[in-house]
């Protein structure tokens, strides 16, 4: 039986260990990248110091939730309410794109249900933006907690090259790990 040398045994581990940093670098800084949610505006999607990760391959359909960078380089949080080339406004309460009113099911839970009054305030895209319809490789985007949020009725569109990613799941507090929608 063959027996290895000191040199070739840790070679071979060297090069494992080499190898898996390697693959963990790459995941964690092109693929799955971990981010910490700061202010309100989300909840109660995420709260306040939830962990998330961030997948950086992703295809963006309505009400994702996408990481981007806003104009003054800040790293937010939204949900993902208006595509290219759609029409969008807000009437009484409900969203309406296209003319065609669309349910949110995501805001049937208790903040928003024990709030009382309006929770999105009437606007049409237009108003906001000048432009009716939302520009090719552009989005339209809004917090969870309407209420309390800093999205595209203030700050217009986001383009395609500055989302990041979109969130997965929240493994940070334990209490609330889940894969989020």
């Amino acid at each position: 039986m063959w027996k290895e040398s000191w040199k070739e045994f840790s070679w071979k581990w060297f090069k494992a260990i080499v190898l898996a940093g390697s693959i963990t670098i790459l995941l964690r800084n092109f693929i799955f990248i971990p981010m910490t949610i700061e202010g309100s505006s989300m909840i109660p999607t995420f709260q306040p110091d939830d962990q998330i990760i961030v997948e950086t391959i992703y295809a963006i359909e309505r009400f994702d939730l996408v990481v981007f960078h806003d104009s003054s380089n800040r790293t937010l949080v939204k949900r993902v309410i208006g595509l290219p080339g759609e029409k969008i406004r807000y009437e009484n309460d409900q969203l309406y794109i296209n003319d065609k009113k669309i349910e949110e099911d995501f805001l049937d839970n208790d903040l928003v249900n024990n709030a009382g009054g309006v929770w999105t305030s009437d606007f049409t895209l237009e108003e906001l933006t000048g432009a009716q319809t939302i520009p090719a490789d552009e989005y339209f985007v809004l917090g969870d907690n309407r209420r309390s949020s800093n999205d595209s009725r203030y700050f217009g569109n986001i383009p395609l090259d500055s989302i990041i990613g979109e969130t997965s799941f929240t493994y940070y507090p334990f209490n609330r790990i889940e894969n989020v929608q």
